[in-house]
């Protein structure tokens, strides 16, 4: 059975400049700590692309979209694309509804 569950997903795809990779992922951490520090974020991940080593995604997950939003707007919030932003070259957002979870065997 799935359980329905609340919660807001983000999934950024980040275009970066290949020789910044390393400094990028640096920074991102940094600045990634104080987001999982707000109240409403229940978690981020880092991922590199398999294929386009350039090509990374951020998942966030954050209790709900009014909440997210606030974050989104806030001036931690532009702080931190402030110090991301020399390392992209482009990229895009998608936001979505949690419907369900269905947790895998380990949990």
């Amino acid at each position: 059975m799935t359980a329905a569950i609340p919660g807001w997903r983000i999934v950024l795809e980040l275009d970066i400049v290949p020789e910044l990779t390393a400094e990028f992922e640096k920074i991102w951490t940094e600045v990634g700590t104080s987001v999982s520090a707000d109240p409403a974020n229940l978690g981020q991940w880092l991922l590199r692309d398999a294929v386009q080593s350039n090509i990374y995604y951020v998942i966030s997950d954050w209790t709900d979209e009014a909440e997210f939003r606030r974050f989104e707007g806030s001036e931690r919030h532009l702080r931190h694309r402030e110090l991301l932003h020399p390392y992209r070259r482009g990229g895009s957002m998608k936001s979505m509804a949690v419907v369900s979870h269905l947790p895998g065997e380990r949990g």
